[in-house]
């Protein structure tokens, strides 16, 4: 009985594992706001508990994400996960919002693994339904989303310093809050170059993108960023070139 009981133990722990990280695949929905509905799930198992993060997106500047909670079954490999609150969202005025709820199945061919099923939902702050479909996923290394950092904040001003990272080579650059200019052509130095932005309940979200003018003598165009949000102080290193900008994103938290 005993051993019995250590080879279901260490099943559990096994599927665990398995279903721990990020999914990435697409979903079925009549009316879309999107062409093709692509979806992603960063997914967190503790003892028979699921928490994490969904993103459903056209592309990195076209997505909805959301923070979901759940549970699972390991001997049934099976997960089911509730979407809740809306934390970043960048799509179309014309778009509608889903708050989903997926039941999913763990299974694997060789190296390839899946979580597929079904979702049900209801459209945003109303008890309309929206139109079930279905979803398949497979694992990925990486999210799609990796390249743009991601800080929640609960204070209602933070500070921008940039300054050039390293040598200091004629590096210069223009910066964009939300696609205006807030900083044209400034050249980078050992001196902080300063913004301020503002962030509370009714602008939760603000995107700073920092494009690069020139390369100076060392490409590519490097920059130290510093952000200080209230108390909390944060420290990025942000590369652009002419054809590829650098971009971070804060969102308004007051939970945090």
């Amino acid at each position: 009985m005993f051993i019995a009981l250590l080879i279901l133990s260490f099943r559990t722990i096994l599927f665990s594992q398995d279903v721990n990280g990020i999914w990435k695949g697409t979903l079925t929905m009549t009316g879309g706001c999107f062409p093709v509905n692509y979806i992603e799930l960063q997914i967190h198992i503790n003892g028979e508990g699921v928490t994490g993060d969904s993103y459903h997106y056209l592309d990195i500047n076209n997505y909805v994400k959301k923070n979901f909670d759940g549970t699972y079954n390991a001997s049934a490999k099976k997960v089911y996960i509730r979407e809740a609150e809306v934390t970043t969202f960048q799509i179309p005025v014309t778009c509608t919002v889903c708050i989903k709820n997926y039941n999913l199945y763990y299974s694997s061919n060789g190296k390839q693994e899946t979580l597929s099923g079904s979702w049900t939902g209801k459209v945003m702050n109303t008890d309309i339904d929206c139109q079930p479909g279905q979803i398949v996923l497979t694992r990925v290394k990486e999210s799609a989303f990796k390249e743009i950092p991601e800080i929640k904040v609960d204070t209602g001003k933070i500070r921008l310093d940039f300054y050039d990272n390293g040598e200091i080579d004629g590096d210069s650059i223009t910066v964009l809050v939300n696609k205006k200019v807030v900083l044209s052509h400034q050249r980078l130095t050992a001196k902080p170059i300063t913004s301020y932005i503002n962030m509370d309940l009714n602008s939760p979200f603000q995107e700073v993108e920092m494009v690069a003018e020139n390369l100076g003598t060392i490409p590519p165009n490097t920059a130290l960023l510093i952000i200080t949000a209230g108390k909390k102080r944060y420290e990025l290193f942000l590369s652009s070139t002419e054809t590829k900008s650098a971009r971070v994103r804060f969102v308004y938290d007051k939970k945090e």
